[in-house]
């Protein structure tokens, strides 16, 4: 239980990571058995339909890249309020083995031996029952974490952390990597607010080749800047003649 309220969250600055790991890990044996699974419902282990999304970038600075993950077991009303149930007859037990075993049972006679031996097996059987369904929850959360890894340093994984491009082909314009270098190229060569599209396809093929129209599924720049709706587009005379131009769409 303790691995899994460790590790099924995690969320902060990339170069923090493996620090906020191992303090989570560090926090969790510190725990009792009940304050843990006090932390497993409603955080890892939730009912059907719960809204439990939280958003842990909100505060963080905007050039700081800031990583999160959470991994969740969603259960029926019903099968979230049974396993809530025999998780806590868990700590019970645990409790009661460890203070009360020996007042409960006279180890001084061989009766009483008996007893408590008929006792300990019981409570073995049902500690065991409780240990096979953690560890089944511990092992699939293992191979999401390899799952996900695995996607993360796959092409598309790359694609849509750093361009914003989901597997299935759609843009999250807002993180979108040609969005990026359209606003970099912004900064060097606008005039009076404005940029000239062309020569920002210019300076962005000189810096960043990588991020053409064609990669977002657009046919052309003038494209890219009306489908991501974040920029301004405009004709405007340039020595003498029109040409299209884009800024940054106000906030």
């Amino acid at each position: 239980m303790k691995a899994i309220v460790a590790h099924h969250d995690i969320s902060g600055p990339a170069h923090a990571l493996e620090s906020i790991r191992a303090a989570r890990v560090d926090d969790a044996f510190t725990k009792t058995l009940g304050t843990l699974m006090g932390r497993l419902f409603g955080s890892c282990v939730v009912t059907e339909g719960a809204d439990t999304a939280a958003d842990d970038t909100a505060s963080e600075p905007v050039d700081t890249i800031h990583f999160a993950m959470r991994m969740q077991l969603s259960l029926s009303a019903e099968d979230y309020a049974r396993t809530q149930s025999d998780l806590k007859e868990l700590v019970q037990l645990r409790n009661t083995l460890v203070h009360h075993f020996i007042d409960q049972h006279d180890l001084w006679s061989t009766d009483g031996c008996l007893t408590a031996r008929d006792a300990l097996v019981a409570a073995y059987e049902r500690i065991d029952k409780h240990f096979e369904q953690l560890r089944s929850w511990a092992d699939h959360m293992d191979q999401a974490r390899r799952l996900a890894a695995e996607f993360m340093q796959s092409d598309a994984g790359y694609d849509l952390m750093v361009n914003g491009i989901a597997p299935d082909g759609t843009v999250n314009w807002p993180a979108a990597g040609i969005v990026r270098v359209l606003r970099e190229a912004a900064n060097e060569l606008a005039v009076d607010g404005w940029t000239p599209v062309a020569a920002a396809g210019r300076w962005i093929m000189e810096r960043n080749p990588e991020q053409q129209p064609k990669k977002y599924g657009c046919a052309s720049w003038r494209q890219v800047l009306h489908e991501s709706r974040l920029f301004e587009l405009r004709c405007r005379d340039l020595d003498g003649q029109r040409a299209a131009c884009y800024r940054v769409r106000a906030e």
